[in-house]
């Protein structure tokens, strides 16, 4: 089974590897929904893969690094695509979630990025 945990960050960034006059190259901001998935068997006396609280937990020191923030100045996101993204939260927390299937980020309403990991 599958579960999901949705977060929405604040945040700032710039794509300074697109080219001169790409409209993402410039700073803007986004509200970026994440949506952090456990995959495993269901604990037949819990009747639940994971506590929805853990996942929380495990993503609020990530949370709190993000919101309201200027990306680029992150350590690891000088260039934060969704892409990007994706897979620096995914390395902050494949040790602590064991389980985590997927990361999903969405820049807009109409854009996003999955990541399963490498």
């Amino acid at each position: 089974m599958e579960i999901f945990k949705e977060f929405v960050i604040e945040a700032a960034h710039s794509l300074p590897n697109l080219p001169e006059g790409h409209k993402c190259r410039r700073l803007h901001g986004h509200s970026f929904y994440i949506a952090v998935h456990v995959s495993g068997a269901v604990n037949t006396k819990l009747g639940w893969v994971i506590d929805f609280a853990e996942i929380g937990d495990k993503f609020q020191p990530i949370f709190a690094q993000l919101d309201h923030t200027y990306l680029n100045e992150i350590e690891g996101l000088e260039n934060p695509t969704s892409e990007n993204l994706a897979r620096w939260i995914w390395d902050r927390l494949k040790v602590s979630l064991p389980g985590i299937s997927k990361i999903v980020v969405r820049e807009t309403c109409t854009a996003g990025c999955i990541y399963e990991g490498s």
